[in-house]
């Protein structure tokens, strides 16, 4: 059984750093490429990052390129998304997915498992 558990999420003030992070389980992590989308109240789950199986690829979306850092840990089996800078635009569910298809892609139905996801506060 597949379980991804994202951890990390809580309410901060604009300007702070959260550092998120996703538990993977019963998949091959270390083959999987992965990503972290979010969903605010009202608006469409909308891609944040993603990062190739061995970490050497990554790609970003123009809002959180520059503030936000996607990493993983095979050994761990866990992938992370340092968020620095952040905005109130950024405070939303956070969710870590990983992709049927490639990390390349950013549309959220070429990814198959998805966590329960962890909310970010962000007050201004």
């Amino acid at each position: 059984q597949v379980q991804l558990v994202e951890s990390g999420g809580g309410l901060v003030q604009a300007g702070d750093s959260l550092r998120l992070s996703c538990a993977a389980s019963g998949l091959t992590f270390s083959r999987s490429d992965m990503a972290w989308f979010r969903q605010a109240p009202g608006k469409e789950r909308e891609f944040v990052a993603s990062i190739s199986w061995s970490g050497g690829s990554t790609r970003y979306s123009d809002s959180v390129k520059g503030r936000f850092t996607i990493s993983r840990d095979n050994a761990k089996k866990t992938v992370y998304l340092q968020m620095n800078s952040l905005k109130p635009e950024d405070t939303a569910v956070y969710y870590c997915a990983r992709s049927r298809l490639s990390w390349n892609i950013q549309a959220a139905l070429t990814y198959d498992y998805w966590g329960q996801g962890t909310q970010v506060t962000v007050s201004s």
